[in-house]
């Protein structure tokens, strides 16, 4: 797909988790409008599959988890573009729960922090002085509706939430630096995760969005290329709900309460 808009010429951008889904569709969307991105996953294979049909993109190996990765997939984001304008915190870990809270292991809970949300201090940490040179840096992480509201995944959802914390006290810290820090939150999102289960996302669409679907990948990748544009050059510690309406509107209930009221009809 081509788009009119190129607010992206000359950008330097490094997008972590980029190999699949919501990473991938974020580097094409941004590509499309110029930008030259930085494809990273700990799956290098993909991430090079990925960059390939990407224009202009380049790709590295990055395990969010290890700071000297983080650092030299900054570094050299920098180093192959001239700049970098853009981070884009996509990477994650997401740990099934165990059936009861005193069955859950240390190690579960520690690794969907330690990517999702130590992962994303990592990397804004090493970008830093990068985004506050080029004068329009900007960072957009990718939280989760799980930071909102209680859905599976403990620490999955502790994650989101802290990281939408943290996107707002590191706005506060880099705003006088003339960096950006913003954040979506996606509702269920067509990924690999997905796959092959069709029938079941339309129910589930159909059942709780008021949109009528799920979201893909390019939703959200068209939410991340406003908020790192200039169009929200006065937008700073937020958080986005990309969510077709999940949160908002209540359709479970609605539904229930349509059957409830069915049965004493009947």
């Amino acid at each position: 797909m081509t788009y009119a808009l190129k607010r992206f010429e000359g950008y330097g951008v490094l997008i972590t988790g980029a190999a699949r889904g919501i990473g991938a569709a974020t580097a094409r969307r941004l590509a499309a409008e110029g930008a030259r991105v930085l494809i990273t996953d700990i799956d290098v294979e993909a991430a090079e599959k990925t960059a390939e049909d990407v224009p202009g993109a380049d790709f590295t190996g990055c395990d969010v988890s290890d700071r000297a990765q983080v650092e030299a997939a900054a570094a050299y984001a920098a180093e192959r573009f001239g700049t970098l304008d853009v981070l884009v915190n996509n990477a994650f870990s997401c740990a099934k729960d165990a059936p009861r809270i005193e069955d859950e292991p240390d190690g579960t809970w520690q690794r969907d922090l330690d990517i999702c949300l130590t992962g994303a201090f990592r990397c804004a940490r090493a970008a830093m002085p990068y985004l506050e040179s080029s004068g329009r840096g900007a960072i957009v992480n990718i939280g989760s509706v799980n930071a909102e509201v209680g859905l599976d995944g403990h620490s999955y959802s502790a994650a989101k939430a802290g990281l939408a914390s943290f996107t707002r006290t590191l706005a506060g810290d880099a705003g006088p630096r003339g960096v950006r820090v913003n954040q979506i939150n996606p509702g269920t999102i067509r990924t690999r995760g997905w796959e092959g289960q069709d029938r079941g996302l339309a129910d589930l669409g159909r059942k709780l969005y008021p949109l009528g679907r799920v979201g893909e990948p390019e939703d959200v990748a068209a939410a991340v290329a406003f908020l790192a544009s200039r169009d929200a050059s006065w937008i700073t510690g937020t958080t986005l709900r990309v969510d077709g309406g999940l949160l908002a509107v209540n359709n479970a209930f609605g539904l229930v309460l349509a059957e409830a009221k069915a049965g004493q009809e009947g």
